[in-house]
């Protein structure tokens, strides 16, 4: 039976992946011409958008604990992360100068986390968790290129591409806690496949955003 799910997880991932060309900002950071600049405005933007995502797993998780157990143990994991994530993040902004007090977020950047709180709010759980794990396939392969073009480039510490590190470093627990809920909602003939695949294209389409936004500092 697992291996429906597993399927499922497969091809949506492979239906949503992005452009290859469509990140404008990765690539320059990979080549270590983005200007430090950006690096900080990239630092800046996260501040906002780790604990907005934090709150919004949580609350995810706490709608499903009644109905969809499953569900609600991959959130709580998911919050987790992005609780340690927060912690490894300050040694990035430090080492970018920035200058979190006087910062103003960008629209462009936010976009995404204000869909996940609303997916927080709306959408079934079940179906959020087969769209946030075909999204969090790209994101990975970003923080990869980015913490390897931080310490050849941009001559950071370990300490300040920890919060790269910690996003590129692969989960099997986690993708087998996707797979368990995904697996549950199918057989339990609540999960909308449909849904789920436009709530992870428009997650796909505001991430896309972020770094679209950030590249047009450069």
């Amino acid at each position: 039976m697992t291996h429906t799910a597993r399927n499922l997880l497969r091809t949506t991932t492979a239906a949503l992946a992005p452009d290859p060309h469509a990140n404008p900002l990765v690539p320059k950071i990979a080549a270590g011409t983005a200007p430090r600049a950006t690096l900080a405005a990239l630092a800046l933007e996260q501040t906002w958008v780790i604990p907005a995502d934090r709150r919004a797993f949580e609350h995810l998780a706490a709608r499903a604990q009644a109905t969809d157990p499953e569900a609600a143990a991959f959130f709580t994991t998911l919050a987790e992360g992005e609780a340690l994530a927060g912690e490894r993040l300050a040694a990035f902004v430090q080492a970018c100068g920035a200058q979190e007090a006087s910062y103003e977020p960008l629209p462009g950047c936010q976009a995404y986390p204000a869909y996940v709180a609303w997916l927080a709010l709306n959408a079934a759980p079940a179906d959020v968790v087969l769209a946030l794990t075909a999204n969090f396939s790209a994101w990975g392969g970003y923080c990869a290129t980015i913490a390897t073009a931080l310490r050849e480039h941009y001559g950071f510490t370990d300490e300040a591409c920890g919060f790269f590190d910690f996003f590129a470093e692969p989960s099997p627990e986690l993708d087998e806690m996707a797979t368990v809920a995904v697996q549950t909602a199918l057989d339990a003939r609540r999960l909308d496949g449909k849904r789920a695949h436009a709530y992870g294209r428009l997650l796909q389409n505001y991430e896309a955003s972020f770094w679209s936004t950030l590249g047009q500092l450069t």
